[in-house]
């Protein structure tokens, strides 16, 4: 068969488009194609102004023998977290299967090795996976439907897929023994389930994680960190600044211009309007912790400082703008955490006859009280903005929970049950909501908050209720250990943690 000029002018446009398509650079991905016979050509684009991915595909389906879809990709080797939130555009496709999510894949051939987690148009939710060339895929489906996160995990053979109704605590659903080789295709995809039509999703919080490796000395070594900002009415999230090193617990300036968070024991005072950090000079005080926190009226910091000498974390005060620190505290380890309203009172947890407890003590030093005295750990104290109570968390009952008590340390009382251990309780400025981290109880026990897990940010009405997941993170210690709520009571900063992609 000969073709005429147009279909050679046709043809040769064809693969260039082709070509061009699969080198693209794609926001964090190195490129984008069909894979197998899509039968329309599909389409990807970043929008870096609200860090979505959009993705158009065709394609017959993802099943049996061979694939036909459109893939974003990156490739990447050893462990891995993948994680977006995604939908499909629009009520109703052409298909009710058609699909999308996250795929890993051993080459960009239609027939290879892959694993996937996706979701489809009629809200089936699947871990699929096809574990040699050529093989016939198989499924594991999750119980829930409608899923809008989406995580997929490598560990070494086994994928692990996590899944929930943005809101709720994620469905697990692994497959072990599928071995796709070290440096694989790793994105997202979307086929329409028919070749004669596309289809489209948006990804948006889309994050790739490289976890900690089982040999890291946890407190001497550390990931890379992501300061990010979460709007907490829509649960959108945006990475705001990234540094190789550990970064953590972001305080928010009640002028709502800058943040304030410890790395590599110095404070820094981060712009929001340029992006940038800039030490915040604390004299000799440069072993500083996760534990600082500003005044409500914001002209004092305070500070948790680790001193060998005098038993570990001491806790200072200093100008918010920086300066000479005050020491408070005489001996450690004694943590801060809150200012009271009124600026006179400081709350820690401090070490004292080999129990963590709740103290209590003037912002200019003197006698410490104590307010709790149950066996167990007590920690992450907080004055609500009314002064009225003080929210903590406590291991007392065997699961760390969130507790409240009178500011005199009476009347305390249990506020979220023991489904998770939960850590670090934040009111907002306007005394409305709760925003607490919470780990998983067969990843960490009740007494500890490392580094490096699956963690959720929760909110819950101050008045009592049912928390709500705002945020699915790889992080923990650091990750919101204070206040971080903006003034306006609208956002939440927060750390997520990486290695380098690899």
């Amino acid at each position: 068969m000969k073709f005429r000029a147009p279909h050679l002018l046709f043809l040769f446009f064809y693969l260039a488009l082709a070509q061009a398509s699969f080198a693209q650079q794609l926001g964090a991905f190195d490129g984008q194609q069909d894979v197998g016979a899509t039968g329309l050509l599909g389409t990807a684009s970043y929008l870096p102004s609200t860090q979505q991915y959009v993705v158009t595909g065709a394609g017959a389906n993802i099943w049996a023998d061979h694939d036909a879809f459109h893939y974003v990709y990156k490739k990447l080797t050893g462990d891995f977290i993948v994680y977006a939130r995604a939908g499909l555009v629009g009520w109703r496709g052409a298909e009710t299967h058609r699909k999308m999510g996250w795929m890993v894949r051993q080459s960009l051939e239609a027939n290879s090795p892959q694993v996937s987690a996706a979701e489809h148009g009629d809200g089936l939710t699947s871990l699929q996976y096809r574990k040699t060339a050529g093989a016939t895929t198989e499924e594991t489906r999750a119980t829930i439907t409608q899923a809008d996160i989406i995580q997929l995990e490598r560990v070494g053979t086994t994928y692990t897929m996590r899944v929930a109704q943005f809101g709720q605590p994620f469905e697990v659903v692994q497959v072990a023994n599928v071995d796709l080789g070290q440096e694989v295709y790793v994105g997202l995809f979307v086929c329409a389930h028919n070749a004669d039509v596309t289809e489209t999703a948006v990804f948006r919080d889309v994050r790739l994680t490289t976890p900690a490796p089982a040999s890291l000395v946890a407190y001497k070594q550390y990931l890379g960190s992501h300061l990010e900002v979460l709007d907490v009415a829509s649960g959108n999230r945006e990475v705001i600044y990234s540094a190789p090193n550990s970064i953590q617990a972001p305080n928010w300036r009640p002028d709502g211009k800058s943040l304030i968070y410890n790395s590599d024991g110095l404070m820094y005072n981060f712009d929001l309007a340029t992006r940038q950090p800039a030490v915040l000079p604390t004299g000799d005080v440069k072993n500083n912790n996760n534990d600082h926190v500003l005044a409500f009226g914001g002209n004092m910091l305070g500070l948790s400082s680790g001193v060998d000498k005098l038993g570990g974390s001491i806790v200072y005060t200093v100008p918010a703008s920086g300066g000479t620190p005050r020491q408070i505290t005489p001996r450690g380890p004694s943590y801060l955490h809150s200012w009271s309203p009124d600026g006179k009172l400081l709350l820690f947890t401090g070490q004292r006859n080999n129990d963590f407890d709740i103290y209590r003590v003037p912002a200019k030093g003197g006698k410490e009280v104590r307010l709790t005295t149950a066996k167990g750990l007590d920690d992450g104290p907080e004055y609500t903005p009314d002064g009225q109570y003080i929210y903590f968390n406590s291991a007392r009952t065997g699961t760390m929970q969130i507790w409240r008590m009178k500011p005199d340390g009476s009347q305390q009382e249990a506020v979220t049950t023991g489904e998770f251990n939960d850590w670090f309780p934040h009111i907002s400025p306007d005394g409305k909501w709760l925003v607490f981290v919470s780990f998983l109880k067969d990843e960490v026990p009740a007494g500890d908050h490392p580094f490096y897990k699956h963690v959720y940010l929760r909110l819950m009405p101050l008045t009592g209720g049912q928390p709500k997941v705002i945020a699915y993170v790889y992080g923990g210690q650091g990750t919101i250990n204070t206040p971080s709520w903006s003034p306006d009571s609208k956002r939440v900063a927060f750390i997520s943690n990486s290695g380098p992609l690899k």
